[in-house]
């Protein structure tokens, strides 16, 4: 997928002189015979639910000065290029386990109103499956579906009918009705949800690890007798902290196992009681995260004597907020409310750059990453009705992961100085990892999660034949509140740094105090 060139690099703004250097740099070692694994691209996708403003007044808005012939936003459009997000996510998340997915297609003028009771709105259901399809076309290549089923109030059959209006070339019912609604050539989704967070309890349709596994199995099985090449993605646990963590993956997975290629994980982070050195830490309990379930996973595969590795997809992440009140007034039963518009500052950007990091560094079992969500909710990309469109200091993190984190992840092993968390203990400063990509050039991720001082860094490069450094650049601030608005849209973006060099096979560079750092190297 080519993506357009990120916006140049600004000055650093008035950050406080550095203190002295502490001591021992952090440090690892780069060698290509000792990798991760490489990337799929899929790890760089993102979610558009039908909750708050993500696809009203978000992505769609007809009438809007930038809308298109379809009401899309094209200056919204532009954006998500330039994020370079890749498998979206739809329709939901909670939203999905009470829709009817046939509501969402044929005449919009005869789409029914439902309440949504996930989200206590109203869906008008002027946006559906065929406007979201153009929506990726007009993304480009590289967008591909990750379509959500509802396993909620709904089951096997439904599953099934809409695998084939979506996908059957046509001659029956179904595909002829999509025909007719439009669109003469399937659709080709290859990517399934088997349901959305089935053991949350604020989940329509809630189940047991019992209950869901028979389902997704007899649904799983029945979506590949119409197409045996779809991927499937089983529901893990809702989160790491529910009661039903790992004994829900285990009891769905021994159910699941031979007939998904997927689970999924669902992690969000914030700040609480203004502990802001373990929020910056967060990736600690990321990875943690993925490890325990790649175990499960392993550990069912082990007891059914399979050759077979599922992949994990982590196709909700993100920092979010969850225990903030709503600024915005907000009535049951709206069209579109204000929900979830988080306002994202430098220290946010930061923690999403670790999280992007620990995604990385399990690239050999994350397949799927999804950063919830693409617009207005809990999203990089902010957008008022009839006015403008703006990235977020979140943005440039995942933007610049997106461009340069292509290729194969090499093993990175930190040696590093530590700091104190309330959460998670001694916690290294630095985290880190590298992709090399296919031309053979280098780029190092890395975050300093130290608040006050520099981080030296040191990388050992062995058997690589890079002869510079190509840029060094750096999200960060003397103000780590800083945040964009539609008043200051550039407030915060990335900045180029200077010292950065590479002299005898060793890479040097100073991170800025709290800062993600891309450098990359040829």
């Amino acid at each position: 997928m080519s993506l357009p060139e990120l916006p140049e690099f600004a000055e650093l703004p008035e950050l406080p002189e550095f203190a002295e250097l502490p001591e021992p740099a952090a440090r690892f070692t780069l060698d290509p015979d000792f990798t991760v694994g490489p990337v799929d691209p899929r790890l760089f996708g993102s979610f558009v639910e039908h909750l708050g403003r993500c696809v009203y007044t978000g992505i769609h808005e007809p009438g809007h000065p930038a809308a298109d012939e379809d009401g899309l936003r094209t200056d919204v459009l532009e954006l998500v290029r330039e994020l370079g997000v890749t498998a979206i996510r739809y329709p939901g998340g909670n939203f999905v386990s009470g829709h009817r997915w046939e509501d969402g297609v044929g005449p919009v003028e005869r789409r029914p109103r439902r309440l949504d009771v996930a989200w206590r709105s109203t869906e008008t259901n002027r946006f559906g499956l065929s406007e979201f399809m153009a929506f990726l076309r007009k993304l480009g290549p590289g967008a591909e579906p990750m379509m959500a089923l509802n396993l909620g109030t709904r089951g096997i059959a439904e599953a099934m009918g809409l695998v084939e209006y979506a996908n059957h070339p046509g001659g029956t019912e179904l595909s002829d009705r999509r025909v007719a609604h439009g669109d003469k050539d399937p659709f080709g989704i290859r990517l399934w949800c088997l349901g959305n967070e089935m053991d949350g309890p604020w989940q329509t349709g809630q189940k047991t690890a019992e209950e869901y596994g028979r389902l997704a199995a007899q649904t799983a099985r029945a979506l590949r007798q119409i197409d045996p090449g779809l991927e499937l993605v089983a529901c893990g646990s809702s989160a790491r902290g529910l009661a039903t963590f790992a004994a829900w993956e285990a009891t769905v997975l021994a159910e699941t196992y031979e007939v998904v290629d997927h689970v999924s994980l669902h992690a969000y982070y914030e700040e609480t009681d203004g502990d802001r050195d373990s929020f910056l830490a967060s990736a600690v309990d990321m990875e943690a995260f993925i490890e325990e379930v790649v175990a499960t996973c392993d550990h069912v595969g082990a007891r059914l004597k399979s050759p077979k590795k599922l992949t994990l997809s982590f196709d909700e992440w993100n920092v979010w907020y969850q225990r903030r009140p709503n600024p915005h007034p907000v009535e049951d039963w709206q069209e579109a409310p204000r929900l979830l518009e988080d306002v994202y500052t430098v220290t946010d950007a930061v923690v999403v750059g670790t999280l992007l990091i620990a995604l990385l560094r399990h690239a050999d079992r994350v397949a799927v990453a999804c950063l919830a969500q693409l617009v207005n909710v809990i999203a990089p990309i902010m957008t008022e009705p009839g006015g403008p469109a703006w990235r977020q200091t979140t943005f440039f993190p995942f933007a610049q992961a997106s461009r340069y984190g292509r290729g194969t992840v090499l093993d990175v092993r930190v040696v590093s100085p530590t700091y104190p968390t309330d959460r998670f203990g001694d916690v290294p400063l630095l985290h880190a990892t590298a992709v090399r990509g296919e031309d053979g050039g280098v780029t190092v991720f890395a975050v300093n999660r130290g608040r006050n001082a520099p981080l030296p860094l040191e990388v050992a490069l062995r058997g690589l034949d890079l002869g510079g450094v190509v840029e060094h650049s750096a999200l960060a601030d003397a103000d780590p509140d800083a945040r964009n608005t539609s008043d200051e849209p550039e407030r915060v973006v990335p900045h180029a740094v200077e010292g950065a060099s590479l002299a005898d096979g060793v890479l040097r560079a100073v991170l800025e105090p709290m800062s993600w750092n891309v450098i990359r190297l040829a």
